[in-house]
Formats: structure tokens, sequence, C-alpha cells
């Protein structure tokens, strides 16, 4: 049932019955794309390569989905790079994976400023090594000011630690009596999460073939339409985010009412 609802249909080698053949509706595009990013070490494994090699094309493959995604029009969108509860994995791959970090933004940041790309993070900074804070912090002041596509980029980031923080923040407010109990609202509450100011997604992308959504964005993603390919991130080109956007724009979006059909 999951797989019907949500997993992309199988790509067959024909343009004319391709999903990705057909025209999209720039009028229907999403504001805001969430996106697992999954798949980078089982891609490098069938390769014959370590887990690195996949994480090093999965940056690859970010920055050319990160053009596309602005070329028709997207205003937002947030990659999960780094979770919470990525820190269980060896310790050479996490080192890794933040030097990784490091090397992207300092290499695509002047790419950046040229096209306008405005850079967010997302999640706890509190464990991140101080080099990878200081490209982070540069990045964000550089671009902040930039017109074009919001890049937010969570890393580690869990969407219940995010959850409790919003929570400790209010309760803190409320036991200083700056904030009453029935002043907490929806909004109020969404203030205080790491994504304030920014929509709700309207899209999530899974790659790598797993039906979950592994603590990611979990109160923004209530509504949101869930799409999920076995393709794994390295190999997740512009013509595949183009089938998602596609299937999207399919969807009847009804946020819990009925359509006028109905």
């Amino acid at each position: 049932m999951l797989t019907h609802l949500f997993r992309s249909e199988p790509s067959t080698p024909s343009a004319q019955t391709h999903p990705a053949s057909e025209e999209l509706d720039l009028k229907k595009i999403p504001r805001h794309v969430a996106m697992i990013m999954d798949g980078n070490g089982r891609w490098a494994k069938r390769q014959g390569k370590p887990r690195t090699f996949g994480h090093t094309y999965g940056a690859k493959a970010l920055r050319e989905i990160v053009r596309y995604a602005d070329s028709i029009g997207i205003e937002a969108l947030t990659a999960y790079a780094f979770s919470t509860e990525n820190w269980k994995r060896p310790v050479t791959e996490v080192s890794f994976i933040m030097k990784l970090l490091v090397e992207y933004l300092t290499n695509e940041l002047e790419e950046f400023k040229k096209y306008q790309v405005r850079m967010r993070f997302i999640g706890s900074r509190k464990e991140l090594p101080d080099l990878v804070l200081k490209k982070m912090e540069e990045a964000e002041q550089e671009t902040k000011d930039n017109q074009g596509i919001l890049l937010t980029i969570a890393i580690n980031y869990g969407g219940q630690a995010e959850i409790l923080h919003a929570a400790t923040e209010i309760a803190r407010q409320v036991k200083a009596g700056t904030l009453q109990p029935d002043d907490i609202t929806k909004a109020l509450f969404e203030d205080h999460l790491y994504t304030r100011g920014i929509p709700a997604p309207d899209l999530l992308i899974r790659t790598g073939g797993d039906l979950r959504v592994s603590n990611f964005l979990l109160w923004q993603i209530a509504y949101s339409e869930l799409w999920t390919t076995d393709v794994c991130w390295p190999d997740f080109t512009p013509e595949r985010f183009k089938e998602a956007l596609l299937s999207y724009q399919k969807r009847d979006r009804r946020f819990g009412g009925l359509t006028k059909k109905a």
C-alpha cells in the first residue's frame, strides 16, 4: 500500500512514456521541497568503493539539484545532510562528512553568491567541530541578502529534538511569566522551531528506497506530499527531480478537507 502511494513508478527507456518527458506546469511548482538524501553509502558499496566515495558524489548531486530547482522557480530547498543519530556511525565516516561539508561550503560559496542562493542551517550546533561552525556562519552571513532560492541544510538535526527544544524555550518563558499558557498557539510554537520563517514543505522526497521519514521535519511535514524512489542520492539527477515534481502536480491537496468535486 505504501509503495503504491508514495514510490515513484519504475522508469522506462522510452522517452514517450517516461514521466520526465512530460512538461511541468510552472504555475504549480511547489514553494518548498524537502529532501532526505539517502543511499550514498550503498551506492558506493555497489561499485566496490568505500562509503565516503558515495558522500563525495552526493555533494555533487546536491549542487545540480539546487541549480535546477532555482531555475524553475522553487523558493526553498531543505536537505537532510546529517542527523542526530548519524553520530553512531564509524568515527572515520563522521569525520569525512564533516570535512566534506567544510569543502562544500568553501568551494560553493562564490557560486552561491553569484546565483543569489541564500543559505541557512538547522539543527543543534553544540557538538559540531569549530571549523564546520565557522564555515556555516560565513555562508549564512555572506548570503543573507541574496534574493534567490533558500537552501537550508539540516546538520546534527533531529525532528524530535527540535520539538523538545521549542517546547523547552516556551516553558521557560511561561515560568518567567513573560508568556501565559493560553498564549501558546500553532504560530507561536512554529516561531520557536529551527525553521521559523520558512513555509512548511509542500513536497518531501526520499531517495534510496526506504519508506520512512527518519526523524526529519516531523512538525513541518504534517501535510507534505511524499515521494520516494529506489534511486540512491548520487544518481538523483534533475530529471529524477522532475519526476517527483510531476507526481506532485497530479496530487489533490485537501489538507483534511474535501474538494469541490467530493
